[in-house]
């Protein structure tokens, strides 16, 4: 088994408010942030992550997540990243990426965040849609994500990217078209374009807004499509739309089953030993207060996953690249022999879902609408 590259994810799980479709870990402040207690957590947390690596892999990309990290002060971003830099191989073309709320932007702050390192903004417009953004919960309006893209596009930085909703409540084909184009002639090279779910444990899951129906997701979906090709940019990956080289290398290196730590309140982990032959996933522990209060180490949770699980994690992953991948990579990321897919590589065959040259698989249109079914062809009994 290969030692893939190496990312580390970072969560701040704060936000001024807590969005009702959300079901990230992320809480309502209440006040004042506590960052330097929460900063030097952080490190101590990732110096026993980086005992679990042999060292010998430079971290390739950083992304910090949320909750709302652009609550947090440019004096803090940059302690965090000094401090990661003081602890850990970081390589030198390194993609560091900050989340941000459009409605805590503040063009100093974003300044500064660029000063401590940062090279890539993903800033979570979800709509320009007055109307929506506030049944959706958010705390900016369309004006505020607009000043934060230009923001965003002004400042020395590698890419930055909106995130983007579609199939909101009432919403026809029509608004949301709009709200791709108004996305668009903000040229970010970086677009992320996904459609609103409902998940458990949130309030539209217990109270659901209305939504629109099927026939109108999938002209949504066709029409964006069509709208975001022409104005030049790919889909890499399920929800993604990039201009030509500026795909979100930290994602990547996710549904390439690449290994990333994670530190921070609920960070999730995957840590490959090579040597071993074992795939360790890490959850750290979920609330602010027992995280911050911890003294021995963070970690809720740590699963070996087993060998009989490898494949399909693999393919849960890989398959949402829209791209190809060879049964070379698949039995070196995960020490398992490639007939293991066989049936199902040839039942999704047989349903035109994928295509297969040689040693290369490659979802095919129908495949890539139709993911999940794909999947469930790889589960075991």
């Amino acid at each position: 088994m290969i030692q893939p590259p190496l990312g580390l994810y970072i969560h701040i799980p704060w936000c001024v408010r807590k969005c009702p479709y959300c079901d990230f870990n992320s809480h309502a402040n209440g006040g004042v942030l506590p960052e330097a207690e929460y900063v030097a957590a952080l490190l101590d947390d990732l110096q026993g992550e980086w005992q679990r690596t042999d060292g010998s892999r430079p971290i390739s990309t950083i992304f910090i997540g949320g909750g709302t990290p652009s609550l947090f002060s440019g004096h803090a971003i940059q302690t965090l990243l000094d401090g990661v830099r003081a602890r850990i191989t970081l390589a030198t073309d390194a993609e560091i990426t900050l989340e941000a709320n459009p409605g805590t932007v503040e063009a100093e702050r974003f300044a500064a965040y660029v000063e401590a390192g940062v090279n890539r903004i993903s800033i979570g417009v979800q709509s320009f849609n007055n109307r929506q953004l506030q049944a959706l919960g958010r705390i900016h309006n369309c004006g505020d994500a607009e000043r934060a893209a230009r923001l965003a596009a002004d400042l020395p930085l590698a890419s930055f990217n909106l995130d983007l909703m579609h199939g909101l409540p009432g919403q026809g084909v029509d608004e949301a078209l709009a709200d791709l184009r108004q996305a668009i002639a903000l040229n970010p090279p970086h677009l992320s374009w996904y459609q609103l779910t409902l998940e458990p444990n949130t309030p539209f899951y217990a109270a659901p807004p209305v939504l629109p129906e099927d026939d109108t997701l999938a002209d949504i979906q066709e029409a964006g499509h069509a709208l975001l090709l022409a104005a030049g940019y790919e889909q890499y990956e399920v929800s993604a739309y990039a201009k030509p080289g500026q795909q979100c290398r930290h994602n990547l290196n996710y549904w390439q089953f690449g290994d990333y730590l994670g530190i921070g309140c609920g960070a999730h982990g995957k840590i490959t030993d090579g040597a071993a032959g074992t795939v360790l996933r890490t959850v750290k522990v979920k609330t602010p207060k027992a995280y911050l209060a911890a003294s021995r180490g963070r970690s809720e949770q740590l699963t070996t996953v087993t060998a009989e699980d490898l494949p399909f994690e693999f393919l849960l992953n890989r398959l949402r690249l829209f791209q190809p991948f060879s049964l070379d990579e698949f039995e070196a990321l995960t020490s398992q022999p490639a007939t293991l897919l066989d049936a199902g590589l040839a039942d999704a065959e047989a349903q035109q879902l994928l295509t297969r040259d040689g040693r290369m698989v490659n979802l095919t249109q129908r495949g890539r609408r139709y993911l999940n079914s794909v999947l469930t062809l790889f589960l075991q009994d």
